[in-house]
């Protein structure tokens, strides 16, 4: 990245140093589990802890109550050289109990023993009910200034930079599940704004199963396994989920978007995010206006094929962690937009007859574009996963001066909730002052004691008014950055238990979504409901979704009735006709490459020169390049710079791979035979190993960019690949190679190889 670049100025001043030798990733490949290489023997001369690496930071270190320290990061963690109790008395000894003789009872006495065990017994917290496998990053927000005038959040003013934390996650599995599940991601946004915490809570869908916050049980225990067996883990495809979902039909809109791409997201880097309601933000005369929040990935919005994404589950559960934490490592930082759309604060409430109060509907950005306000930028990774991303409290109701909240229902429940579920989790009231929480504004809320009680309070009078602590603290007003909730009208009406009518209708935006996409895209969404019913076992629970699916489209009800072997039956209301909205397919742009993954397959028999070259020329274009060979180690043997081995055939998969190239015609492996390794399978003699082609015919049916040179055409007809076939590219060199191979990854895929049937 350019050094001029002041996100990259930001992260510098974030993380105290830019990587380089000392502490950055091996021959440019991220992963390095360490800030240095560890010896062959273990090291017994005492030594300091080391430092956290380069492209790591932990939480600033302000007080509980919002104040600077001043003190560096490091006193927060671990110090000296020796193995101590919890209250700092060093030991001789953390092997052995204390026992009655070497063969005896463990003694009562032990209290290093007791302390060990006891701490290691309560060291994981409840996980979260919801969104319990995530992944975080810190980074920072640039704001454009281009929202000054509908708000006066001080975050937002031109040229703000703004602290985040940034957690993404899945939302039925539990903390062992798998990353690349088809479900909704969570998309939460922690900014430590000068006025206070800003908590963004969205997701990467902009709708949700329901409308009112008092059906998110009943949705979450739908989804969830079934609880006599406790599965399926992580998944929708059972009775419960379609069994809710069909009868409950305002699920429609968010079950579509699960069923399509965006429910299996290539990267959180390649994830649009959303904030899912209609909030309200006040400028600096008070006046209001309705907006709704979009994260715009600034490399485009890329999903996994299905295929990939169960590959990936077995082979890589962390596949979208390791991505993250690998890019960041790598210096290619995620970056988004923030864009609002905004909307006339009327009675009403609506925009272009769309309810703006109902969670289950959009608004076409063709109908009210997305304006963007400011850049995210994620240059650093945690240094503790359970301090940080674990611990890490999101809340709807942590707001700023000039974003306030509107009447959603299922918003309205989200701002008790989120509140009451932290007392469990993180054993009381307290947890606003771990670490990740604090604020980086000054508090004084004359909240005292509780569970985890950290900040040392002074003065006598926790209440107001007061006189004995000379009548701090004090109120503010608008003038002095008060929080004032905006005086809505409130309608005179009766206590009821209902929703407006216009709630009412599950079915027209999801036959916008249907027509907004491209024949591939339509082709995956009718698989994805495909697989997922035929995993249903209940007939009339198919039935039943089928008839969901008549009033969203007949093409795509008869196609999975087809594939359930089930008759299609009709609407039983009529079908709408709407605008179609570019804006909601995934195709048909270009996207830059920063941070794709390329692998370069050779041996010592190939073009290292070129592969020397093409490597380089990778990086250079802000990708990572990953080297394939037969064997691991290093190849040296044309006297040229050594090249490192970060794959094998063994441990290749083509899931990790944006393109492919081939340099000559690699060898066979010493560990290509079945009993090794069962993806050997040598049906007939190959020119090269066979697990080769298995990776290429992965790589070309889940539509990816292949390249070949020096020979290694022999392998892509050994993989029986079309020469001509669209998206494979041979040619006389791998720079020349690499020219297109890039120019065809802007696309993410070779969508050509798609033929469809819709």
């Amino acid at each position: 990245m350019n050094e001029q670049n002041p996100l990259k100025a930001a992260a510098q001043k974030i993380t105290g140093t830019l990587r380089g030798d000392d502490g950055g990733p091996q021959d440019g490949v991220p992963g390095k589990p360490g800030p240095v290489s560890p010896p062959f023997a273990e090291p017994t001369e005492p030594a300091e802890p080391l430092p956290p690496k380069a492209d790591q930071h932990g939480p600033e270190t302000v007080s509980p109550t919002g104040q600077p320290t001043g003190a560096e990061q490091a006193r927060m963690a671990q110090s000296g050289a020796y193995v101590t109790t919890a209250q700092g008395a060093r030991l001789h000894d953390t092997d052995h109990s204390l026992k009655a003789g070497p063969r005896g009872p463990v003694l009562l006495q032990d209290h290093h023993l007791r302390e060990k065990i006891m701490h290691f017994d309560h060291e994981r917290i409840p996980e979260r009910v919801v969104h319990a496998r995530g992944a975080a990053a810190h980074g920072v927000f640039q704001a454009y200034g281009t929202a000054v005038g509908i708000t006066k959040a001080a975050f937002l003013a031109k040229d703000a930079e703004t602290p985040v934390l940034v957690r993404f996650s899945t939302v039925l599995g539990s903390r062992g599940s798998a990353d690349t599940v088809r479900d909704t991601r969570g998309f939460a946004t922690k900014f430590y704004t000068e006025e206070g915490v800003f908590d963004l809570v969205g997701n990467n869908i902009p709708v949700f199963f329901i409308q009112d916050a008092i059906k998110f049980p009943d949705v979450i225990h739908a989804g969830k396994p079934h609880p006599d067996r406790e599965i399926p883990q992580a998944q929708s495809a059972h009775d419960t989920f379609w069994d809710f979902v069909s009868l409950h039909t305002e699920a429609t809109h968010h079950t579509l978007w699960n069923m399509s791409d965006r429910g299996i997201p290539r990267s959180y880097r390649t994830m649009e995010g959303f904030g899912v309601h209609t909030f309200r933000l006040t400028n600096a005369e008070g006046a209001a206006t309705l907006v709704k929040f979009h994260w715009k990935p600034k490399l485009g919005v890329h999903s996994l094929v299905w295929e990939e994404a169960q590959i990936a589950a077995g082979v890589d559960p962390d596949f979208h962690r390791r991505d993250l934490a690998d890019a960041i490592e790598a210096g290619a930082y995620p970056q988004w937009e923030l864009g609002i759309q905004t909307f006339p604060d009327t009675p009403e409430q609506t925009f272009a007859g769309i309810d703006l109060l109902d969670p289950t509907k959009i608004v076409p950005e063709e109908l009210a574009p997305v304006q963007p306000i400011g850049l995210l930028t994620l240059n650093a990774n945690p240094s503790n996963y359970f301090a940080e991303t674990e611990q890490v409290a999101f809340h709807v109701g942590h707001l700023v001066p000039g974003i306030d909240v509107t009447d959603d229902p299922l918003l309205q429940g989200r701002l008790f909730s989120y509140l009451d579920t932290q007392l469990t989790r993180l054993g009381g009231p307290n947890f606003g002052q771990l670490p990740i929480n604090r604020t980086h504004a000054p508090v004084n809320d004359m909240l005292r004691d509780g569970m985890h009680q950290t900040a040392v309070h002074r003065g006598v009078a926790p209440y107001r008014p007061n006189s004995l602590d000379g009548g701090c603290p004090f109120l503010a007003g608008a003038d002095t950055g008060a929080f004032i909730e905006v005086p809505a009208q409130v309608a005179e009406s009766r206590k009821v238990r209902e929703a407006p009518a216009s709630f009412d209708d599950h079915y027209s935006q999801p036959r916008l979504f249907w027509l907004s996409m491209s024949p591939p895209e339509r082709e995956h969404i009718i698989a994805a409901y495909t697989f997922e019913l035929g995993k249903c076992y209940e007939q009339a629970i198919k039935e039943r979704a089928l008839g969901v699916l008549a009033n969203i489209d007949p093409q795509l009800c008869e196609q999975v009735a087809a594939g359930l072997g089930l008759p299609a039956p009709a609407a039983d209301s009529s079908l709408t006709d709407p605008e179609p909205s570019p804006a909601l397919s995934q195709l048909g742009r270009t996207w830059p490459t920063d941070g794709r993954i390329v692998g370069i397959v050779t041996d010592a028999a190939g073009d290292l020169d070129g592969v020397r070259t093409v490597r380089q020329a990778v990086r250079d274009a802000g990708m990572v390049p990953l080297l394939i060979a037969p064997a691991g180690g290093m190849i040296d043997s044309d006297g040229g710079d050594p090249l490192t081995i970060q794959r094998t055939f063994a441990t290749a998969r083509s899931i990790e791979f944006d393109a492919l190239l081939i340099a000559g015609t690699p060898g066979r492996g010493a560990d290509a035979y079945g009993a090794r390794d069962a993806k050997v399978v040598d049906t007939e003699p190959t020119p090269t190993d066979p697990r080769l082609p298995l990776l290429l015919n992965e790589a070309f049916r889940h539509g990816k960019a292949i390249g070949a040179w020096a020979g290694g055409e022999a392998v892509l007809s050994a993989a029986n690949i079309p020469s001509d076939a669209a998206g494979v590219v041979q040619g006389d060199s791998g720079s020349a190679v690499l020219e297109q191979v890039v120019r065809l990854m802007g696309s993410h895929r070779v969508w050509e190889r798609f033929p469809t049937g819709v």
